[in-house]
């Protein structure tokens, strides 16, 4: 009874832990950038993008399929740093719980 107990509490623990994390994440901004800095992409810690930034030097018509494609990578990076983080914060509110490999929470 004592071992379901303190699963009990350790659930507790974890959804207030996730709960920060989400908060935390919402707050989040990070960057993603292609073409050596020319596009930069800012998304928070849930994958919404709040900005793009296109060095004056690609807005020219004849290169509007580079920007778009620099716009793609730099959306992309930024997206995998987004994912990145998410797996540290996952680590440190599961730490001493184990789950099955591959298994997300949110």
């Amino acid at each position: 009874m004592k071992d379901l107990m303190k699963l009990m509490q350790q659930a507790g623990q974890i959804q207030a832990k996730m709960q920060r994390m989400q908060e935390e994440l919402a707050a989040l901004e990070i960057e993603g950038k292609s073409g050596a800095g020319m596009v930069t992409v800012t998304l928070t810690g849930k994958g919404d993008m709040r900005s793009v930034r296109i060095d004056p030097s690609l807005l020219k018509p004849d290169e509007a399929e580079i920007v778009e494609d620099l716009v793609l990578a730099a959306f992309q990076d930024a997206r995998t740093k987004v994912e990145q983080a998410m797996q540290e914060r996952m680590q440190d509110v599961t730490g001493g719980l184990p789950l099955p490999p591959g298994m997300k929470l949110f």
